[in-house]
């Protein structure tokens, strides 16, 4: 990779409030890097988790530690007016309770030290097209589930040799394969969100007779987990409930499994509310990295595009442990230097007779 060109793209992208063009970038720079070599950069390869991978190994091993943990989550950038293809194309957002046209990122967050770093992502890709017999309708299906791309970037991690105790990620990925995996073949424990319909036995006898209870009916008792098999796991778990307000005055609950017997509720909790950093992350990269700003079309330029946001903030992570500002108060800054700037660039225009 052309390191120099990363850094510059990255930069752009930090910088630029607007649409992100190869053209605009040579014309910051005034013709010192061309068109032609912004273009050929993003290119000339598939830009991917390795790549990421090296470019934030050195940051991560400075702030690893045993108690750090990766956060899974994914998020979907909407395209609405984009080229259908099988980057962009439609997928369903719990969020909005819809499909919507957009790139779907899968993100693993490494959260230790204070510091939030990507260390590995993938890009959901929908490459066979099939005709749904219900509505007749032409749809786009992918090669492999989101839940298999998230073990295959947990293999990632173990090969990278990250340090971490303790994986955490919602209800969208707390499918029995995932535990297993976490569990079973990497030794690692995990805190999860549960759905509530998420059924769970009490005790061996009831596992092995089958008679399991949905873990919204059972008996909670103030601050006080329940020891329980999950339906499909082979060991046991420690189940938690949180109840809290939501911002429209209603009540809500979220029920949580961690395969630490040992852990507290308020270790429980302490734990999975670190499970939010990956969502102030997917917040930078729509907002401060420029995401949606690429009028790329090619399949390639676009996923590369989404990598260079990624890195892009990366960087802006350091920025904001070095100058002690979140996020949005550095790029706040930019914004009034370039105002700033532009007001006095404009004053000296109208001077001129």
């Amino acid at each position: 990779m052309n390191t120099e060109l990363l850094e510059i793209y990255s930069d752009y992208l930090l910088s630029s409030f607007g649409q992100t063009t190869a053209t605009g970038l040579s014309n910051l720079l005034d013709g010192d890097v061309s068109h032609d070599q912004v273009t050929r950069f993003l290119n000339r390869e598939d830009y991917d988790s390795k790549q990421l991978w090296r470019q934030v190994k050195k940051t991560v091993r400075e702030i690893e530690s045993e108690d750090g943990v990766p956060i899974f989550d994914d998020t979907i950038q909407e395209k609405p007016y984009t080229d259908e293809n099988e980057l962009v194309c439609w997928h369903f957002d719990h969020t909005q309770g819809q499909s919507v046209k957009g790139v779907n990122i899968l993100n693993c967050l490494y959260h230790s030290g204070g510091m939030s770093l990507p260390v590995a992502f993938e890009l959901v890709k929908k490459p066979t097209q099939y005709c749904d017999l219900k509505d007749r309708k032409v749809k786009r299906k992918g090669e492999e589930t989101k839940n298999e791309m998230l073990r295959r970037m947990l293999g990632a991690c173990r090969q990278n040799r990250l340090k971490y105790r303790c994986v955490l990620a919602d209800s969208w990925f707390s499918a029995q394969d995932n535990l297993s995996f976490v569990r079973e073949q990497l030794g690692k424990h995990f805190v999860v969100a549960l759905k509530s319909n998420r059924t769970a036995a009490l005790s061996t006898e009831d596992k092995k007779a089958g008679r399991f209870t949905r873990i919204d009916q059972l008996s909670w008792q103030e601050q006080k987990p329940i020891k329980a098999w999950l339906k499909g796991l082979d060991f046991p778990v420690l189940l938690a409930r949180q109840v809290f307000m939501n911002k429209d005055g209603s009540t809500g609950i979220l029920y949580l499994a961690c395969s630490d017997l040992d852990c507290d509720p308020a270790a429980i909790e302490t734990i999975y509310q670190k499970r939010w950093s990956v969502e102030v992350f997917h917040k930078t990269l729509k907002s401060n990295t420029a995401l949606a700003k690429s009028p790329t079309q090619r399949v390639r330029t676009q996923g590369n595009h989404v990598f260079l946001s990624i890195y892009a903030a990366f960087r802006l992570e350091c920025l904001s442990l070095k100058h002690k500002m979140n996020h949005f108060a550095l790029r706040a800054k930019l914004y009034l230097k370039a105002n700033r700037i532009a007001f006095d660039q404009l004053q000296t225009l109208k001077c001129v007779r």
